[in-house]
């Protein structure tokens, strides 16, 4: 009510002055010679802030008789400023514990892989495991699936669990599947998972996908609730200096407790908005309520569930088999999650969420998964009339042609990972072949159609960089540098705007943020370089130059 209260009365002032509200003199905080970029068509030079708000906006003359003695003075020499940025989608504790953990993303070959996972394992004390990973064969010569043969003799007896790229697929030792007790002889395919097998002789290879994951999982020692404080600061400061202002976090509960006690000391630098990774929303709505800060830093929006797996691993579920399934394959076509069927209980669950104004927000990365959660987003709007809660679809890669205008007709938000899309690109038309494509990462299709289009990373699976995020974007490259699927790609102001305003508005966040305006909230980056007119091969090399969050300025790299 407070926020409501203050902005009706910035909606007056502005009105009454211009593009200033409250009286001259009094600002903490002046950004001035710039080209700033508001998000409402607005070209202004500066910006002026008391507080958490931005309370003057215009050239540097208007906004200069804000500067008193104790104003502190950014002059951005014409540098381009934004909004803050918004990551739709990401994994901030897991990204920082990521950050201390084994990489594996940048090796080159399997004997790189196979030395570094060596030199880990050669650290470790009794009991401890090699954890990391984020690899991916793909970029390689040889291309060839990695097996537990591959590490068991560099690793010994210290147990390894090493996630795909995209997290849904590990690749564990002997060591630690004998202590999960993962044999020939059993167990059996969790539902929404498998334990990849050898054909001939039964033998567990050490890759797991998707629910099988867990068979593993279970058995590593979880990280200290310190140790994950200590992870989100770090996270923390990697994102401010990529120009993150706000976090829309996709991670279980066990990060609960850490948000709110750095919410509390007041030592949140992202804005944290949840959604609860639960299996079951209905029983954990009442918890949410009683838990739920919900105000500008941090607050729980909705839940996150599960329709599918990844392209990568071949669980994500299509309507026809991928071309390069092998006849032996016990899923052709990708793996349908748990929550999703039998399809009424993922329709009980939307609706009881959004029943109590959490609003869903759903992982579903292959065509015929996204269809049946379109389908039960459509069954849930039916019953909830015109009701605003802007149900989200997350990642939304591979879409049937037939879906996309559905998007906007029932104003579902496709909350998506550009840098996905030069990462898959070198790999999905031999997964789904050439013909099957028409659908796949349809940025400007969506945004021509009228849906809500926000952007994200999805870190730690890839890099939080929203600026490589971006030129994946406009430019169409694939990570070996090849355009793919060209007539998907957008101007880099749709890009930005997918950052900022869209995902503002995914978040229930339009009126505090995602513009540069009088009485919003005086999150605003400046950058290195002007992301609007660089060349295109260039946009991934731009960088904040000064991040501020909250009137603060929290990174700043001058």
């Amino acid at each position: 009510m407070r926020n409501i209260r203050f902005s009706i009365l910035v909606i007056v002032m502005s009105i009454m002055s211009g593009c200033v509200v409250g009286r001259p003199g009094l600002a903490d905080l002046v950004v001035t010679n710039a080209r700033v970029w508001t998000g409402t068509g607005n070209a202004v030079t500066a910006v002026a802030i008391r507080g958490e708000r931005i309370v003057a906006v215009g050239d540097n003359r208007v906004v200069g008789a804000w500067i008193g003695d104790q104003t502190r003075v950014i002059d951005t020499n014409g540098r381009r400023v934004t909004p803050g940025l918004i990551d739709s989608h990401i994994h901030v504790v897991g990204g920082g514990l990521q950050l201390g953990r084994l990489h594996l993303r940048d090796v080159g070959s399997r004997e790189a892989f196979v030395a570094a996972v060596g030199r880990a394992a050669s650290s470790k004390q009794e009991s401890q495991w090699v954890l990391g990973g984020r690899w991916s064969v793909e970029s390689w010569t040889n291309q060839t699936p990695p097996a537990k043969e591959w590490i068991d003799a560099a690793t010994g007896d210290v147990p390894v669990f090493l996630t795909r790229m995209d997290g849904h697929q590990a690749l564990v030792n002997s060591a630690a599947l004998k202590i999960a007790g993962i044999d020939r002889d059993g167990p059996a395919d969790p539902v929404g998972g498998v334990i990849e097998r050898d054909p001939a002789t039964g033998e567990p290879t050490g890759v797991l996908k998707d629910a099988a994951m867990e068979l593993v999982d279970r058995h590593i020692p979880k990280p200290t609730e310190a140790e994950r404080s200590e992870a989100l600061q770090r996270a923390m400061r990697h994102l401010n200096a990529q120009g993150v202002t706000c976090a829309h976090d996709m991670s279980g509960p066990a990060d609960l407790n850490v948000f709110r006690k750095a919410h509390r000391s007041g030592q949140l630098t992202v804005r944290i908005r949840k959604y609860l990774h639960v299996t079951d929303w209905t029983r954990s709505i009442d918890d949410v309520r009683r838990f739920n800060a919900g105000d500008d830093w941090f607050r729980i929006n909705g839940f996150k569930g599960y329709m599918d797996g990844s392209l990568g691993s071949r669980t994500a579920y299509m309507y026809r088999p991928f071309a390069d399934a092998h006849p032996h394959d016990e899923y052709p076509s990708g793996l349908l999650a748990e929550m999703a069927e039998p399809p009424r209980k993922l329709r009980w669950m939307i609706q009881q969420a959004a029943e109590a104004r959490l609003q869903p927000a759903v992982h579903a990365i292959g065509d015929e998964a996204n269809h049946v959660l379109l389908d039960a987003y459509e069954a849930v709007a039916r019953k909830r009339g015109q009701r605003d809660w802007r149900p989200r679809v997350e990642h939304a890669q591979h879409l049937l042609p037939e879906d996309i205008d559905r998007f906007a007709k029932m104003g579902a938000i496709a909350s998506m990972q550009p840098f996905h899309k030069a990462d898959d690109g070198r790999y999905a038309e031999q997964a789904l072949g050439s013909e099957r494509l028409s659908g796949s990462y349809a940025y400007r299709s969506l945004i021509e159609s009228g849906a809500t289009v926000c952007f994200g990373s999805d870190w730690p699976v890839v890099t939080s960089d929203p600026f490589a995020g971006m030129a994946a974007a406009v430019t169409a490259k694939t990570l070996d540098g090849k355009r793919w699927i060209p007539e998907q790609a957008i101007e880099i102001e749709a890009a930005l705007n997918a950052y900022t305003t869209s995902a503002a508005f995914a978040g229930f966040d339009e009126n505090i943020l995602g513009t540069i305006t009088v009485g919003r909230l005086a999150d605003i980056v400046v950058l290195s370089e002007d992301v609007l007119t660089v060349p295109a091969e260039e946009i991934s090399h731009v960088r904040a130059w000064v991040t501020i969050v909250g009137g603060k300025v929290v990174y700043d790299a001058r």
